[in-house]
């Protein structure tokens, strides 16, 4: 594995104390846009600030920029924006159409796991009460960059077939990498940020509908 793609030492210390494996088959879900909505309140958040995204695509360095310019904002400036925006939003952001429902019956047949990219340690907290707060007490587990590694710790020793879904193009790469047999969803709620993805070959299901997800997972069970 990569030292790109490689947990850090605190995301593996996450998953050590996850609690033991039931050997039920694994769903690693994503939560900014696919458990939570996260672009609808960026947006928002960038409009109070006279910003915006210059186009519907995913990617947010070289993708923000001020009213009335096409000159996009800096990569230290989208870090600080996005720590101020999580900081902001992780006890509050609004819950996806369906997703409590149909992760509560994954649940029965499966192992829910959170795996989160979320800048600043102390948003975790808040990430948790709002996912309880919504019927889902899964166990979270927050990350930094790629998702490969630390998919790939999070299914050692567990249940197969492993699941992964998640928004990101980046992570979907990253965890094909380094977990080929994994089942890619991407899952992206937003309709227009949907429309503009280039599909990847790996991935067998581009939706932003949770009864969909749903039925595509049950399916993979059900040929397991």
């Amino acid at each position: 594995m990569s030292e790109l793609h490689a947990p850090a030492r605190e995301v593996l210390d996450q998953i050590a104390a996850l609690p033991a494996t039931s050997g039920r088959p694994l769903v690693i879900c994503d939560v900014d846009e696919v458990v939570f909505h996260m672009i609808a309140h960026l947006e928002a958040f960038l409009a109070a600030r006279d910003m915006g995204f210059l186009r519907h695509a995913y990617q947010l360095t070289g993708n923000i920029a001020r009213k009335d310019s096409d000159t996009p904002i800096g990569q230290d400036e989208v870090r600080r924006m996005l720590l101020e925006f999580f900081t902001e939003t992780s006890d509050k952001q609004s819950l996806v159409e369906g997703a409590a429902a149909a992760l509560e019956r994954l649940s029965a047949d499966c192992e829910v796991i959170f795996l989160t990219n979320l800048p600043g340690s102390a948003n975790k907290p808040a990430r948790e009460r709002l996912l309880a707060h919504h019927g889902m007490p899964y166990p979270v587990v927050t990350n930094s960059g790629p998702k490969g590694g630390a998919a790939a710790a999070l299914s050692a020793g567990r249940g197969r077939p492993v699941v992964f879904i998640d928004d990101s193009p980046q992570n979907l790469k990253s965890v094909n990498l380094c977990l080929p047999e994994t089942h890619l969803i991407q899952f992206v709620a937003d309709d227009r940020f949907r429309a503009a993805i280039d599909p990847l070959p790996s991935v067998r299901l581009l939706t932003g509908d949770w009864q969909e997800t749903t039925r595509h997972i049950l399916t993979i069970l059900d040929r397991s």
